[in-house]
């Protein structure tokens, strides 16, 4: 399965660049071709499941995912939230750890490991990158976004 990390810094306090980066149905205004459905009742919480919809007409793929770790930022201490992916087509995880930087900022890594059911192994170099630019641009679009 493509495995990739990126780390990105924010000017952000870590509270609030954990707050961007969880708020799922922002994640749609930033992936093109992209709506977000969130399935559970908020607050977001160990068990919340949404579905990432991509694609344009009829040709849809579904990214269903539930929130198995949830550990926000407190004071120095690091947030982790952690995506398992549960749909026909999109499987692997995401996970997400917001920490304290330099000078109140904050260090965002994002790792995920992802597989495309019926995708021939050939082709994971291809989406490991896709997918890292993918998600590096969006990480970093919700991070500018007020």
């Amino acid at each position: 399965m493509p495995t990739f990390s990126l780390e990105l810094t924010s000017p952000l306090v870590p509270a609030e660049a954990w707050r961007r980066l969880t708020e799922w149905p922002r994640h749609a205004d930033v992936v093109p071709l992209t709506k977000i459905e969130v399935l559970t009742a908020p607050p977001t919480h160990e068990g919340t499941r949404f579905v990432a919809r991509s694609g344009v007409g009829p040709v849809t793929v579904d990214d269903v995912m539930e929130v198995t770790v949830w550990r926000p930022p407190v004071g120095d201490e690091p947030g982790l939230c952690r995506l398992e992916k549960r749909g026909r087509v999109v499987f692997g995880w995401a996970e997400i750890e917001v920490r304290p930087g330099p000078g109140g900022h904050s260090r965002v890594v994002w790792r995920e490991e992802l597989r495309i059911r019926f995708l021939p192994r050939l082709f994971d170099s291809i989406l490991n990158r896709t997918a890292r630019l993918m998600f590096g641009r969006a990480a970093t679009q919700l991070l500018r976004k007020a």
